[in-house]
């Protein structure tokens, strides 16, 4: 072999073992009407989150829905699904399981049918961005998978009665893993979409619920929280200082529980 195609030779064989570079996935901050701070997440999820975006099924936006909880109250529940579906479960407001699967991640099965893998992305004490991989059973489709990428949008404001609430507003790509299913697309869109929308709205109503027990029932809350299996240590105490420090209804506001 010449030098020249001894040359050649080794120039092809670097070129098969080099790592392939990565095509550049730029994220748009804008999502139907509101704007995130896509420019803050890990270069790692851009492509994820990109595909399915750009390549979504249905998007949903939902909210802005109101919640009895105090911000502080509410960031401490949404890092903590597995302790939000314990109480759910406790106080007989929904069928709710969750299970931490690693930092940021999770299981979770809503106990009507739908279940999956919850990813944080990014956070802030204003937004969230999350990434799920799921399945949902019915009666018209036993078995569909598929993937979302959630934006919510968390904002402070007063109820009529002048309590600390939170406004939630959620917009959510989905995108299903069936290339045949996402080939009928265009007659299944409707069903999906009413779907995922009333999941959506649905998980926020109910922890609108457990927010109303919260500040309505303080004493069965904390009884159902430290009730055999008992939560957490520092779950019990969390509550017990943001039960503690609750203002009575209409009334002023003292200090907060500080979020995590």
């Amino acid at each position: 072999m010449t030098d020249r195609g001894f040359r050649a030779l080794l120039g092809i064989l670097v070129g098969l073992c080099a790592p392939v570079q990565a095509e550049s996935c730029v994220l748009s901050p804008y999502h139907l009407g509101l704007t995130f701070p896509v420019s803050k997440v890990e270069a790692r999820w851009a492509c994820p989150l990109q595909a399915i975006i750009d390549g979504y099924t249905t998007v949903n936006k939902i909210g802005p829905i109101q919640v009895s909880l105090s911000q502080p109250v509410y960031l401490y529940l949404l890092a903590r699904p597995p302790m939000a579906a314990a109480l759910i479960n406790r106080l007989d407001l929904g069928l709710h399981k969750s299970e931490e699967r690693g930092p940021g991640r999770f299981w979770g099965d809503d106990g009507e049918g739908t279940s999956g893998i919850l990813e944080l992305v990014y956070q802030d004490r204003t937004n969230r961005i999350y990434y799920v991989e799921g399945v949902h059973a019915s009666s018209i489709l036993p078995h569909v998978t598929g993937k979302a990428v959630v934006f919510v949008r968390v904002s402070p404001v007063n109820d009529a009665q002048g309590d600390d609430s939170v406004d939630t507003t959620l917009v959510a790509y989905t995108k299903l893993d069936s290339r045949m299913l996402a080939g009928l697309v265009s007659l299944i869109r409707p069903w999906v979409g009413s779907t995922v929308g009333r999941k959506l709205a649905h998980g926020v109503h109910v922890v609108n619920r457990l927010g109303q027990e919260i500040r309505e029932h303080p004493d069965r809350v904390l009884f159902e929280a430290m009730d055999s299996p008992s939560l957490p240590n520092e779950e019990v105490a969390f509550l017990k200082h943001a039960l503690r420090e609750r203002p009575p209804a209409g009334g002023a506001t003292s200090t907060r529980p500080v979020a995590p």
